[in-house]
Protein backbone atom coordinates (compact mmCIF):
# COMPACT_ATOMS: atom_id res chain seq x y z
CA UNK A 1 0.00 0.00 0.00
CA UNK A 2 2.45 2.15 0.92
CA UNK A 3 4.49 1.75 -2.77
CA UNK A 4 0.91 2.24 -4.27
CA UNK A 5 0.50 5.74 -3.09
CA UNK A 6 3.88 6.99 -3.64
CA UNK A 7 4.51 8.69 -6.55
CA UNK A 8 7.90 7.64 -6.64
CA UNK A 9 9.27 6.17 -10.27
CA UNK A 10 11.45 3.69 -8.49
CA UNK A 11 8.23 2.69 -5.94
CA UNK A 12 6.00 2.10 -9.01
CA UNK A 13 8.38 0.39 -10.65
CA UNK A 14 9.28 -1.78 -7.40
CA UNK A 15 5.14 -2.32 -7.39
CA UNK A 16 4.89 -3.53 -10.62
CA UNK A 17 7.52 -5.92 -10.45
CA UNK A 18 6.13 -7.37 -7.60
CA UNK A 19 2.86 -7.88 -8.67
CA UNK A 20 4.49 -9.87 -11.28
CA UNK A 21 6.00 -11.68 -9.39
CA UNK A 22 3.12 -12.98 -7.26
CA UNK A 23 1.50 -13.46 -10.10
CA UNK A 24 4.06 -15.65 -11.53
CA UNK A 25 4.04 -17.94 -8.78
CA UNK A 26 0.28 -18.37 -8.36
CA UNK A 27 -0.25 -18.70 -12.54
CA UNK A 28 -2.67 -21.10 -12.23
CA UNK A 29 -5.31 -19.47 -9.78
CA UNK A 30 -5.45 -16.17 -12.38
CA UNK A 31 -7.59 -17.55 -15.43
CA UNK A 32 -10.74 -16.84 -14.24
CA UNK A 33 -12.85 -14.07 -15.66
CA UNK A 34 -13.31 -12.60 -12.14
CA UNK A 35 -9.10 -12.28 -11.29
CA UNK A 36 -8.33 -11.53 -14.75
CA UNK A 37 -10.74 -8.62 -14.74
CA UNK A 38 -9.30 -7.33 -11.69
CA UNK A 39 -5.50 -7.85 -12.57
CA UNK A 40 -6.24 -5.75 -15.98
CA UNK A 41 -7.95 -2.86 -13.61
CA UNK A 42 -4.67 -2.90 -11.22
CA UNK A 43 -2.26 -3.14 -14.25
CA UNK A 44 -3.86 -0.46 -16.55
CA UNK A 45 -3.77 2.13 -13.30
CA UNK A 46 -0.14 1.53 -12.97
CA UNK A 47 0.94 1.40 -16.64
CA UNK A 48 -1.27 4.14 -17.67
CA UNK A 49 1.09 6.53 -14.99
CA UNK A 50 4.03 4.67 -15.99
CA UNK A 51 7.41 6.14 -17.37
CA UNK A 52 8.99 5.02 -20.35
CA UNK A 53 11.66 2.60 -18.71
CA UNK A 54 8.70 0.95 -16.17
CA UNK A 55 6.85 -0.29 -19.44
CA UNK A 56 9.48 -1.64 -20.68
CA UNK A 57 11.11 -3.37 -17.44
CA UNK A 58 7.17 -4.60 -16.97
CA UNK A 59 7.10 -5.84 -20.65
CA UNK A 60 10.31 -8.00 -20.46
CA UNK A 61 8.45 -9.70 -17.58
CA UNK A 62 5.32 -10.23 -18.94
CA UNK A 63 6.08 -11.26 -22.60
CA UNK A 64 6.26 -14.67 -21.60
CA UNK A 65 3.43 -15.10 -19.01
CA UNK A 66 0.41 -17.19 -20.04
CA UNK A 67 -1.64 -15.50 -16.83
CA UNK A 68 -1.39 -11.57 -18.27
CA UNK A 69 -4.52 -10.02 -18.91
CA UNK A 70 -4.87 -9.75 -22.99
CA UNK A 71 -6.55 -6.06 -23.37
CA UNK A 72 -2.90 -5.25 -21.42
CA UNK A 73 -0.58 -7.36 -23.43
CA UNK A 74 -2.27 -5.39 -26.35
CA UNK A 75 -2.23 -1.81 -25.40
CA UNK A 76 2.03 -3.22 -25.11
CA UNK A 77 2.01 -4.45 -28.50
CA UNK A 78 1.02 -0.81 -29.85
CA UNK A 79 3.78 1.08 -27.18
CA UNK A 80 7.03 2.17 -28.57
CA UNK A 81 8.53 -0.78 -30.27
CA UNK A 82 11.30 -1.15 -27.86
CA UNK A 83 8.54 -2.18 -25.35
CA UNK A 84 6.05 -3.91 -28.01
CA UNK A 85 9.12 -5.81 -29.39
CA UNK A 86 9.02 -8.65 -26.68
CA UNK A 87 5.52 -8.78 -26.31
CA UNK A 88 4.76 -9.35 -29.89
CA UNK A 89 7.90 -11.62 -29.91
CA UNK A 90 6.87 -13.72 -27.62
CA UNK A 91 3.66 -13.62 -25.68
CA UNK A 92 1.25 -16.53 -25.66
CA UNK A 93 -1.04 -14.68 -25.64
CA UNK A 94 -1.88 -12.96 -28.59
CA UNK A 95 -3.78 -14.46 -30.75
CA UNK A 96 -4.48 -14.19 -34.84
CA UNK A 97 -7.04 -11.18 -35.00
CA UNK A 98 -4.55 -9.61 -32.45
CA UNK A 99 -1.75 -9.89 -34.94
CA UNK A 100 -3.49 -8.90 -37.94
CA UNK A 101 -4.74 -5.91 -36.08
CA UNK A 102 -0.97 -5.02 -35.43
CA UNK A 103 -0.39 -5.39 -39.02
CA UNK A 104 -3.33 -3.19 -40.41
CA UNK A 105 -3.32 -0.32 -37.46
CA UNK A 106 0.40 -0.19 -36.21
CA UNK A 107 4.07 1.18 -37.55
CA UNK A 108 5.96 -0.48 -40.26
CA UNK A 109 8.24 -1.72 -37.18
CA UNK A 110 5.74 -3.75 -35.16
CA UNK A 111 4.81 -5.18 -38.73
CA UNK A 112 7.67 -6.50 -39.14
CA UNK A 113 7.83 -7.75 -35.51
CA UNK A 114 4.84 -10.02 -36.24
CA UNK A 115 6.33 -11.32 -39.01
CA UNK A 116 9.48 -11.89 -37.41
CA UNK A 117 7.24 -13.91 -34.57
CA UNK A 118 7.82 -17.75 -34.12
CA UNK A 119 5.27 -20.32 -35.81
CA UNK A 120 3.02 -17.37 -37.31
CA UNK A 121 -0.06 -19.34 -38.54
CA UNK A 122 -1.06 -19.11 -42.50
CA UNK A 123 -3.69 -17.04 -41.80
CA UNK A 124 -1.49 -14.30 -40.33
CA UNK A 125 0.83 -15.04 -43.68
CA UNK A 126 -2.17 -14.22 -45.87
CA UNK A 127 -2.41 -10.85 -44.30
CA UNK A 128 0.96 -9.80 -44.65
CA UNK A 129 0.91 -11.09 -48.16
CA UNK A 130 -1.86 -9.37 -48.97
CA UNK A 131 -0.68 -6.17 -47.40
CA UNK A 132 2.60 -6.63 -49.74
CA UNK A 133 4.87 -4.58 -47.60
CA UNK A 134 8.31 -5.40 -49.26
CA UNK A 135 10.22 -5.01 -45.42
CA UNK A 136 7.31 -6.88 -44.16
CA UNK A 137 7.45 -9.33 -46.53
CA UNK A 138 11.66 -9.66 -46.31
CA UNK A 139 11.07 -10.39 -42.62
CA UNK A 140 8.53 -13.07 -43.40
CA UNK A 141 11.01 -14.66 -46.02
CA UNK A 142 13.84 -14.79 -42.89
CA UNK A 143 11.19 -16.50 -40.34
CA UNK A 144 12.01 -20.34 -41.39
CA UNK A 145 9.71 -21.04 -38.74
CA UNK A 146 6.17 -19.13 -39.89
CA UNK A 147 3.91 -21.87 -41.74
CA UNK A 148 4.39 -20.75 -44.97
CA UNK A 149 2.84 -23.35 -47.59
CA UNK A 150 4.06 -23.52 -51.28
CA UNK A 151 1.32 -21.49 -52.76
CA UNK A 152 2.81 -18.79 -50.04
CA UNK A 153 6.35 -19.36 -51.48
CA UNK A 154 5.10 -19.37 -54.92
CA UNK A 155 3.93 -15.72 -53.97
CA UNK A 156 7.22 -14.53 -52.78
CA UNK A 157 8.53 -15.76 -55.34
CA UNK A 158 6.69 -13.96 -57.83
CA UNK A 159 7.23 -10.53 -56.29
CA UNK A 160 11.01 -11.19 -55.71
CA UNK A 161 11.45 -10.12 -59.30
CA UNK A 162 10.61 -6.77 -58.05
CA UNK A 163 11.32 -6.77 -54.73
CA UNK A 164 15.50 -7.61 -54.61
CA UNK A 165 15.54 -8.04 -50.77
CA UNK A 166 13.30 -11.38 -50.65
CA UNK A 167 15.71 -13.38 -53.34
CA UNK A 168 18.64 -13.87 -50.36
CA UNK A 169 16.00 -15.05 -47.98
CA UNK A 170 14.05 -17.35 -50.52
CA UNK A 171 17.23 -19.16 -51.95
CA UNK A 172 18.20 -20.30 -48.62
CA UNK A 173 14.64 -21.35 -47.00
CA UNK A 174 14.00 -24.88 -45.84
CA UNK A 175 10.73 -25.31 -48.05
CA UNK A 176 11.69 -24.14 -51.01
CA UNK A 177 10.85 -26.95 -54.01
CA UNK A 178 12.96 -27.17 -57.23
CA UNK A 179 10.24 -25.91 -59.09
CA UNK A 180 10.57 -22.99 -56.99
CA UNK A 181 14.04 -22.57 -57.56
CA UNK A 182 14.29 -22.47 -61.13
CA UNK A 183 11.57 -19.95 -60.92
CA UNK A 184 13.28 -17.89 -58.44
CA UNK A 185 16.52 -18.78 -60.77
CA UNK A 186 15.40 -16.31 -63.32
CA UNK A 187 15.58 -12.88 -60.88
CA UNK A 188 18.48 -13.71 -58.87
CA UNK A 189 22.33 -12.49 -59.43
CA UNK A 190 24.89 -15.28 -60.73
CA UNK A 191 26.06 -15.54 -57.04
CA UNK A 192 22.44 -16.98 -55.77
CA UNK A 193 22.39 -18.79 -59.19
CA UNK A 194 25.17 -20.89 -58.34
CA UNK A 195 23.64 -21.61 -54.78
CA UNK A 196 20.04 -22.59 -56.22
CA UNK A 197 22.03 -24.97 -58.62
CA UNK A 198 23.76 -26.35 -56.16
CA UNK A 199 20.95 -27.21 -53.46
CA UNK A 200 18.57 -28.28 -56.23
CA UNK A 201 18.08 -30.50 -59.18
CA UNK A 202 18.04 -27.27 -62.08
CA UNK A 203 18.59 -28.03 -65.36
CA UNK A 204 20.98 -24.61 -65.42
CA UNK A 205 22.30 -24.97 -69.15
CA UNK A 206 18.14 -24.29 -69.66
CA UNK A 207 17.30 -22.14 -67.45
CA UNK A 208 20.32 -19.89 -68.69
CA UNK A 209 19.60 -20.28 -72.45
CA UNK A 210 15.49 -19.34 -71.04
CA UNK A 211 16.84 -16.62 -69.92
CA UNK A 212 19.07 -15.11 -72.63
CA UNK A 213 16.14 -15.57 -75.06
CA UNK A 214 13.56 -13.25 -73.01
CA UNK A 215 16.66 -10.87 -72.34
CA UNK A 216 17.22 -10.64 -76.45
CA UNK A 217 13.24 -10.99 -76.38
CA UNK A 218 12.77 -7.49 -74.14
CA UNK A 219 15.89 -5.84 -75.94
CA UNK A 220 14.40 -6.38 -80.00
CA UNK A 221 11.01 -6.48 -78.90
CA UNK A 222 10.04 -9.38 -80.11
CA UNK A 223 6.91 -11.28 -78.96
CA UNK A 224 7.26 -14.38 -77.22
CA UNK A 225 4.89 -16.58 -75.45
CA UNK A 226 6.06 -15.36 -71.79
CA UNK A 227 5.13 -11.61 -72.50
CA UNK A 228 1.94 -11.54 -74.37
CA UNK A 229 -1.04 -9.08 -72.99
CA UNK A 230 -4.03 -11.18 -71.58
CA UNK A 231 -6.94 -11.73 -73.95
CA UNK A 232 -9.78 -9.53 -73.24
CA UNK A 233 -11.37 -13.09 -71.68
CA UNK A 234 -8.00 -13.63 -69.22
CA UNK A 235 -7.57 -12.60 -66.11
CA UNK A 236 -5.02 -11.57 -64.37
CA UNK A 237 -4.56 -14.21 -62.05
CA UNK A 238 -4.91 -16.63 -65.39
CA UNK A 239 -2.32 -14.18 -67.04
CA UNK A 240 0.09 -14.49 -64.55
CA UNK A 241 -0.16 -18.19 -63.91
CA UNK A 242 0.17 -18.81 -67.70
CA UNK A 243 3.59 -16.86 -67.49
CA UNK A 244 4.61 -18.76 -64.66
CA UNK A 245 4.07 -22.02 -66.55
CA UNK A 246 5.68 -20.35 -69.53
CA UNK A 247 8.81 -19.88 -67.75
CA UNK A 248 9.11 -23.32 -65.96
CA UNK A 249 8.11 -24.84 -69.39
CA UNK A 250 11.39 -23.44 -71.25
CA UNK A 251 12.86 -24.28 -68.54
CA UNK A 252 12.66 -27.77 -68.61
CA UNK A 253 11.30 -28.04 -65.22
CA UNK A 254 7.48 -28.53 -65.76
CA UNK A 255 6.36 -32.34 -65.11
CA UNK A 256 3.06 -33.89 -64.96
CA UNK A 257 3.35 -33.99 -60.77
CA UNK A 258 2.75 -30.04 -61.42
CA UNK A 259 -0.27 -30.54 -62.20
CA UNK A 260 -1.60 -32.17 -58.74
CA UNK A 261 0.69 -29.62 -57.07
CA UNK A 262 -1.55 -27.39 -58.25
CA UNK A 263 -4.61 -28.37 -57.64
CA UNK A 264 -3.78 -29.36 -53.86
CA UNK A 265 -2.66 -25.84 -53.94
CA UNK A 266 -6.45 -24.64 -54.78
CA UNK A 267 -4.79 -23.02 -57.88
CA UNK A 268 -7.21 -24.18 -60.98
CA UNK A 269 -5.91 -21.68 -63.29
CA UNK A 270 -2.18 -22.67 -62.78
CA UNK A 271 -3.89 -26.56 -63.48
CA UNK A 272 -5.28 -25.16 -66.71
CA UNK A 273 -2.11 -23.50 -67.47
CA UNK A 274 -0.07 -26.54 -66.85
CA UNK A 275 -1.94 -29.05 -68.40
CA UNK A 276 -1.89 -26.98 -71.69
CA UNK A 277 1.71 -26.39 -71.79
CA UNK A 278 2.28 -29.58 -70.63
CA UNK A 279 0.19 -31.22 -73.78
CA UNK A 280 0.54 -28.67 -76.02
CA UNK A 281 -2.61 -27.75 -76.05
CA UNK A 282 -5.08 -24.56 -76.31
CA UNK A 283 -5.59 -23.12 -73.08
CA UNK A 284 -9.72 -22.67 -74.14
CA UNK A 285 -9.37 -26.50 -75.03
CA UNK A 286 -8.37 -27.56 -71.59
CA UNK A 287 -11.19 -25.15 -70.13
CA UNK A 288 -13.95 -26.66 -72.25
CA UNK A 289 -12.79 -30.28 -70.68
CA UNK A 290 -13.30 -28.51 -68.00
CA UNK A 291 -16.42 -27.22 -68.78
CA UNK A 292 -17.89 -30.87 -70.60
CA UNK A 293 -20.86 -33.14 -69.53
CA UNK A 294 -18.50 -36.26 -68.73
CA UNK A 295 -14.37 -36.31 -68.39
CA UNK A 296 -13.38 -38.40 -71.05
CA UNK A 297 -11.86 -35.30 -72.50
CA UNK A 298 -10.39 -34.38 -69.23
CA UNK A 299 -8.65 -38.04 -69.07
CA UNK A 300 -7.51 -37.69 -72.59
CA UNK A 301 -5.26 -34.65 -71.94
CA UNK A 302 -4.07 -36.59 -68.73
CA UNK A 303 -3.27 -39.44 -70.71
CA UNK A 304 -1.17 -37.27 -73.30
CA UNK A 305 0.66 -35.49 -70.78
CA UNK A 306 1.63 -38.46 -68.56
CA UNK A 307 -0.42 -38.93 -65.95
CA UNK A 308 -0.93 -42.13 -64.32
CA UNK A 309 -4.29 -43.31 -64.36
CA UNK A 310 -4.00 -44.65 -60.48
CA UNK A 311 -3.60 -40.51 -59.94
CA UNK A 312 -6.68 -39.88 -62.34
CA UNK A 313 -9.72 -40.24 -60.00
CA UNK A 314 -8.40 -38.13 -57.34
CA UNK A 315 -7.22 -35.46 -59.57
CA UNK A 316 -10.92 -35.42 -61.50
CA UNK A 317 -12.53 -34.91 -57.86
CA UNK A 318 -9.99 -32.06 -56.73
CA UNK A 319 -10.69 -30.33 -60.30
CA UNK A 320 -14.58 -30.92 -59.39
CA UNK A 321 -14.05 -29.45 -56.19
CA UNK A 322 -12.43 -26.06 -57.24
CA UNK A 323 -14.84 -26.06 -60.68
CA UNK A 324 -18.47 -26.17 -59.11
CA UNK A 325 -18.84 -29.67 -59.61
CA UNK A 326 -17.66 -29.76 -63.38
CA UNK A 327 -16.58 -31.64 -65.34
CA UNK A 328 -20.26 -34.02 -64.71
CA UNK A 329 -20.73 -37.25 -64.78
CA UNK A 330 -21.80 -40.22 -62.61
CA UNK A 331 -20.07 -43.14 -61.28
CA UNK A 332 -20.34 -44.70 -65.04
CA UNK A 333 -19.16 -41.64 -66.91
CA UNK A 334 -16.03 -41.66 -64.54
CA UNK A 335 -15.50 -45.19 -65.13
CA UNK A 336 -15.20 -45.04 -68.39
CA UNK A 337 -12.82 -42.01 -68.69
CA UNK A 338 -10.48 -43.89 -66.34
CA UNK A 339 -10.40 -47.19 -68.78
CA UNK A 340 -9.45 -44.30 -71.08
CA UNK A 341 -6.33 -44.73 -69.78
CA UNK A 342 -6.28 -48.32 -70.69
CA UNK A 343 -6.94 -48.03 -74.06
CA UNK A 344 -5.32 -45.56 -75.63
CA UNK A 345 -1.62 -44.39 -75.98
CA UNK A 346 -0.17 -40.70 -74.90
CA UNK A 347 0.88 -40.37 -78.30
CA UNK A 348 -2.99 -41.03 -79.79
CA UNK A 349 -4.13 -39.62 -76.65
CA UNK A 350 -3.45 -35.43 -77.59
CA UNK A 351 -5.61 -36.03 -81.32
CA UNK A 352 -8.22 -37.60 -79.46
CA UNK A 353 -8.39 -35.15 -77.23
CA UNK A 354 -7.95 -32.61 -80.02
CA UNK A 355 -11.14 -34.65 -81.47
CA UNK A 356 -13.14 -34.53 -78.75
CA UNK A 357 -13.18 -31.10 -77.92
CA UNK A 358 -14.05 -30.25 -81.69
CA UNK A 359 -17.29 -31.55 -81.30
CA UNK A 360 -18.14 -30.50 -78.25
Amino acid sequence: MALAKSRNVADRERLLIRLVDLCNESADELRTPRVQALLSQVFFDLVFQAEYDIRLRLAENISEADWAPSALLNILAFDDIEIARPIIARSPILEDPDLIRILVEATLEHQIEVARRPQISPTVVEAILKAATPEVMTALAENETARVSELHLLELVRIAEKVPTLQDPLAAHPRLTDELAGYLYAWVGATLRKSLADRFDLDTKALDTAIAVSIQQARTGSPSAVGKERTPEESEQERSDRQLIAKMDMAGQLRPSYLVKALKDQRLSLFVAALAALGRFEVREVKLALKANNPEALALACAAVGVDRTIFPTLLAQVRSLNEGLPAGGWEADKAAIQTFARVSARSAGGLFRKTIAQT
